[in-house]
């Protein structure tokens, strides 16, 4: 008996029959992973050519079939990198090629997951630090921590969860951010915001950084990098400086990443010192004692100096001087609800955050008198109530909402406007808005209400 002779069919490129379809796909996922195949075709393939290798024997009896069918196994492919997130606009991960070892760095693939270590001392050529957890600060500078970043990327320093580089820091992101920081030792996504000040997005200056920590899956998503400047004036794009597979890398960024965005929160190094390095951090809080009726020191003068180049001149008819006085309580109260802080956050007396802002010249001047937006020269428009932002609806207030959304550094899904026009990207962009207020659930569906308004025009 003979052995049928197949040949093979290949369908045309442009039909448009079930069958064709099918066989287009079955060739595809037949492709090596390099070339568009899906890795899980491998297992499948192979599976496929040893059933009809079998069958070939059983029928025929020739056992030359059985021994081209018993050929070398493909090498299996690693396994794809995660989801991306649809929402960001990438393609999902089960249609994109997994990313092999050796390959590029592609400009706009925003890298596989970035699994890390825990947290420990020095190890490699470096000094061992004390145990991780103790928050030791040294002291730095912005240009440091940037020059620093630079060198591992000079290096091509590649990523690693285990490995230790030449200055004792391990290869991975948190590591990256450890070295950079000039901490003493290696931390890890989980710890790093011990070393840092939460602040707003937009404080963000070089040194400060973007972390995403997963507690539920720490190495699944979790991932930090470095801020390195705005790239754009809409505040939409930043330089990164990140560790991530092959190696270090320095480049442009939409804020705050590809995946997981709305996730990602701020922090500036605590240990940051003044000089060229840039607006340098704050000295310590010298302690509410230190202010309210009947404090007389050099702090209350200090406190008052600081407020009036803020934008709180008015308030003092003479002075700053140490002796506390109502103008110091007015003047302070009034940075306070600048920062748009209620209740006991604006009392009138200076707390560590209010300290850091003033000190560090970050958060918001004091407006002037008569006006609530940013400098005071304007005051914000009255909130215009719910139903301008509706779908399909197309007014003034959707177009000047979206322009301050830009304005703010939240425009990320505006592919072409802001317009007048309400569409799923200013919703998206007011949910990542929200989030970053700490809002979560009904409180950050999209939809702007009077407190996002104000809280997006002050």
């Amino acid at each position: 008996m003979t052995v049928p002779a197949f040949e093979e069919y290949v369908p045309a490129i442009d039909c448009g029959c079930a069958g064709c379809a099918v066989q287009r796909r079955t060739a595809a996922a037949g492709l090596p992973t390099r070339q568009g195949g899906h890795p899980a075709a491998h297992g499948a393939r192979r599976a496929l050519v040893l059933v009809t290798a079998a069958g070939v024997v059983l029928s025929a009896g020739l056992a030359e079939a059985a021994t081209a069918a018993a050929g070398p196994a493909p090498v299996t492919d690693p396994a794809p990198v995660a989801d991306t997130d649809p929402a960001a606009g990438a393609v999902p991960a089960d249609l994109v090629a997994p990313a092999e070892p050796g390959d590029a760095a592609d400009p706009a693939d925003p890298g596989p997951e970035s699994p890390q270590g825990g947290p420990g001392p020095l190890q490699g050529a470096g000094a061992s630090g004390p145990p991780a957890g103790t928050p030791t600060l040294r002291r730095t500078s912005r240009a440091d921590i940037i020059n620093r970043a630079k060198k591992w990327v000079s290096a091509q320093v590649p990523y690693s969860m285990s490995a230790y580089w030449s200055d004792g820091y391990r290869q991975d992101c948190s590591g990256y951010v450890s070295m950079a920081w000039n901490l003493a030792g290696n931390e890890w996504t989980g710890s790093l915001a011990s070393y840092g000040t939460r602040i707003a997005r937009e404080e963000l200056q070089p040194g400060d950084i973007l972390l995403f920590h997963n507690p539920a899956d720490p190495a699944k998503g979790s991932h930090v990098t470095i801020f390195g400047g705005w790239t754009d004036y809409t505040h939409t794009h930043y330089t990164a400086y990140e560790q991530t597979t092959p190696h270090t890398r320095k480049q442009t960024t939409p804020m705050a990443y590809w995946t997981h965005s709305d996730s990602y929160v701020a922090y500036r190094y605590e240990g940051l010192s003044t000089g060229t390095g840039g607006s340098g951090s704050s000295a310590t809080f010298p302690g509410a004692g230190k202010f309210g009726p009947g404090a007389d020191n050099a702090y209350v003068t200090q406190l008052g100096t600081l407020l009036v180049q803020r934008g709180g001149k008015r308030f003092y008819k003479v002075g700053p001087g140490p002796a506390w006085s109502s103008a110091d309580r007015q003047a302070t109260e009034a940075f306070q609800k600048a920062q748009g802080w209620k209740g006991k956050e604006a009392d009138g007396i200076p707390g560590p955050d209010t300290w850091r802002l003033l000190t560090t010249k970050t958060g918001r001047d004091i407006p002037a008198a008569g006006g609530t937006g940013q400098g005071g020269s304007t005051a914000a428009p009255a909130f215009p109530g719910r139903g301008p932002f509706r779908s399909g609806l197309s007014n003034s207030h959707v177009d000047r909402l979206g322009k301050q959304l830009v304005k703010k550094g939240y425009g990320t899904y505006y592919l072409s406007g802001p317009g007048p026009r309400w569409t799923e990207a200013d919703r998206r962009n007011v949910e990542a808005f929200q989030k970053a207020q700490g809002w979560r659930g009904a409180q950050a569906d999209g939809y702007p209400g009077p407190e996002t308004w104000r809280r997006l025009f002050a």
